[in-house]
């Protein structure tokens, strides 16, 4: 049953995470540095086996849906900051890989995007309520989708 307890955290959530990303993505823009799209899905590729992951496995972690990631892959790699390879074993399938120049790229970010988190988020919030909302949301997302304890680790 959706009480109104929920509808009202559900509403701030909404809130709380839409504004975070336009002001992480705003300020990492000002600052000349990739922005928050092009941070994730490098920052994705980066954690992979061999930095580099099928498209479709790659369009199942971003934030991005399957047609934005199609064309924002286009840029990155006309940009240089990924290289699409082709897979040995399917040649239906192709993998999406981070480039030396894209790897660079998202540690420029870092910085930016460290001192955003620390700004807007953990400098907000006391110490335990950083602890719950991690156990909280980690708890949530492990319940939507399980596989994501085998990449992202069900502890911090």
């Amino acid at each position: 049953m959706l009480t109104n307890e929920a509808k009202e955290a559900w509403k701030w959530l909404f809130i709380g995470q839409a504004l975070l990303v336009k002001k992480i993505d705003q300020a990492m823009q000002e600052a000349g540095a990739i922005g928050l799209e092009v941070y994730d899905v490098l920052l994705t590729l980066e954690m992979a086996p061999e930095q580099r992951m099928k498209m479709c496995h790659l369009a199942e972690r971003v934030l991005l849906s399957r047609s934005g990631l199609t064309r924002l892959a286009d840029r990155l790699e006309r940009a240089g900051l990924i290289e699409r390879v082709g897979c040995e074993k399917d040649g239906r399938s192709t993998y999406v890989k981070l480039t030396a120049q894209g790897l660079s790229e998202r540690e420029r970010a870092w910085p930016i995007f460290r001192q955003q988190i620390e700004l807007l988020f953990s400098s907000q919030l006391s110490e335990p309520q950083i602890s719950e909302i991690t156990r909280t949301f980690r708890q949530l997302a492990l319940n939507i989708e399980p596989s994501l304890g085998e990449c992202c680790g069900s502890q911090s």
